[in-house]
């Protein structure tokens, strides 16, 4: 799966028209979900508090990005 953006250990991977509801993965160290992209929840997995809270940040700063993709 193409990683789209890394950082503090996070990768953020997101497929090109893959299944609904839009979404991307996010893998942290053991840790991996599914993320949302209309409203940042989780769909599947799990990640950390603090992991998620970072990639929330980054992924309401980048989210019309996500949407194109």
């Amino acid at each position: 799966m193409p990683v789209i953006s890394s950082f503090y250990g996070i990768l953020i991977k997101m497929y090109f028209g893959d299944h609904p509801p839009s979404h991307f993965h996010a893998d942290y160290a053991e840790f991996a979900a599914q993320i949302s992209i209309n409203d940042f929840a989780i769909i599947q997995g799990y990640l950390p508090p603090k992991a998620l809270a970072l990639v929330v940040e980054w992924a309401s700063i980048h989210k019309d990005e996500l949407f194109e993709n």
